[in-house]
């Protein structure tokens, strides 16, 4: 009878002993032998009438080597699912000593494994002290959203020349050599700016429809326009040299942008059926809008700060080097040791968090229900098609399309994961010591710059 034994042998390292006897899995070999017999398709023999020792000298060892290996594995599934060990992955076989497999000689035969288990760490979330900050939305805000939104409902008029650094200019951008000539075979794309987008604007100035300006963006804009037109020209964000390139840049129309006056045909286009009427009803409107959003971020930073203190934080073990042996061998490619030593920074710190979070998850009884997995997944079929008036005909079209996403595996792993982590970080909030701060918005995004920039 097929037996297991288990022993540890390092830090969260454990090895499993399978041992089994020939009557484990000599019937299943002798009768596996005889359905090959009555299939096996072999030249001189009649179809199911090969002789059985044929099919033993031709196939046994292969048949028998499979049957013993197939035991194995049989028994020690069910020593899996009986024991239930918290481990990682699967079982890694051991090499050592591994059985010579006779047919013509069955035996007891020992197969070794190694398992690696999760640790349980211990999380105080005591020692966690962080601060939840409010931007102070100031008149000046407001005031920039008001601006803003007059210009984006506003219209531009034509001009013969810009004069202005308001001006905006139609632009076709190609690439050239130094002094404005095309590349051979490159691409155009049209891009209006706004003449105060250069760093210098007399650069600009002056300038009629036909009138060509030669540039490299790293000299003639400033960073925040430089990020934008890289990503319109598909140009690669790190590579530094795409900003030395020379543009030949020809000016196709020059405007001047009206803006939109303040009144209730404004208020109703940009606010439409929400009853505003007044500039002061305007802006309270949209200054609920700015603090709804940075609400947001701030709450977003928040759970950033907790993530890494977290992690920081709470401090185990794990076992290392059976994680490196099963990143190397445990794929469907191997790697080789360079990889894995590259690559086990990054997979041991998700992995600390995937154990951080799954045992707050978990001990803190937080789940999702069917209906707010559901309710996720619709609210994003909303997003993707917020811009369309779906109107009450379309309803039944947009739960059909739920239903779809609801079959999908992996769809639902990721609304799970998002949904429950949230509820997690929610949840956490009110288990660590925050202190509230009112922040003007420069120094936050300042904060967000230079977190992003520190992870």
């Amino acid at each position: 009878m097929a037996t297991i034994t288990r022993e540890n042998i390092g830090l969260l390292n454990d090895k499993l002993t399978v041992r089994v006897e020939k009557e484990d899995y000599l019937s299943s070999f002798e009768k596996t032998l005889k359905q090959y017999s009555k299939s096996a398709n072999i030249p001189g023999f009649r179809k199911g009438m090969v002789p059985a020792g044929v099919i033993k000298r031709m196939h046994g060892p292969a048949i028998f080597k499979d049957e013993v290996v197939k035991t194995v594995e049989k028994e020690l599934g069910r020593y899996m699912t009986e024991e239930k060990p918290e481990i990682f992955a699967q079982p890694l076989p051991l090499e050592i000593d591994a059985p010579r497999l006779d047919m013509n000689q069955p035996a007891e035969y020992t197969f070794q494994f190694e398992i690696g288990l999760k640790p349980n760490p211990a999380i105080d979330l005591g020692k966690i002290k962080a601060t939840r900050y409010e931007i102070d939305v100031t008149d000046e805000m407001i005031q920039t959203e008001v601006d803003r939104l007059r210009n984006r409902f506003g219209k531009v008029v034509d001009k013969e020349e810009s004069d202005t650094d308001e001006d905006i200019l139609n632009l076709t951008f190609v690439e050239s050599d130094a002094e404005g000539n095309p590349l051979e075979g490159a691409p155009t794309k049209e891009i209006p700016l706004t003449v105060k987008y250069f760093k210098d604007p007399a650069t600009a100035l002056g300038k009629k429809p036909g009138d060509k300006i030669v540039v490299q963006l790293g000299n003639a804009f400033d960073d925040k326009e430089q990020e934008f037109l890289v990503k319109d020209l598909n140009l690669d964000p790190h590579d530094p040299a795409e900003l030395e390139r020379y543009w030949a840049l020809t000016v196709t129309k020059v405007g001047r942008l009206e803006k939109r006056d303040l009144g209730e045909d404004f208020y109703n286009e940009v606010y439409p059926g929400q009853g505003i009427t007044t500039e002061t009803a305007l802006r309270e409107k949209i200054a609920s809008e700015i603090r709804l959003y940075w609400e947001r971020q701030t709450r977003d930073f928040l759970h950033h700060e907790l993530y890494h203190q977290l992690l920081d934080k709470t401090q185990f073990e794990l076992p290392e080097a059976f994680l490196k042996r099963w990143l190397q061998v445990g794929g469907e490619k191997p790697k080789s040791a360079e990889e894995v030593e590259e690559e086990f920074p990054t997979f041991k710190s998700q992995l600390r968090w995937t154990l951080i979070s799954d045992h707050l998850i978990r001990e803190n009884h937080l789940d999702v229900t069917p209906e707010e997995l559901r309710e996720y997944m619709r609210q994003q079929v909303l997003g993707y098609f917020g811009q369309m008036n779906l109107g009450d005909g379309n309803m039944e079209w947009i739960d059909s399309y739920v239903d779809r996403m609801t079959k999908d595996e992996q769809q639902v792993e990721s609304a799970y994961r998002r949904i429950v982590t949230e509820k997690m970080f929610n949840w956490a909030e009110g288990e660590v010591s925050l202190t509230p701060k009112t922040i003007g918005l420069e120094e936050f995004s300042e904060m967000q710059h230079a977190h992003s920039h520190e992870h």
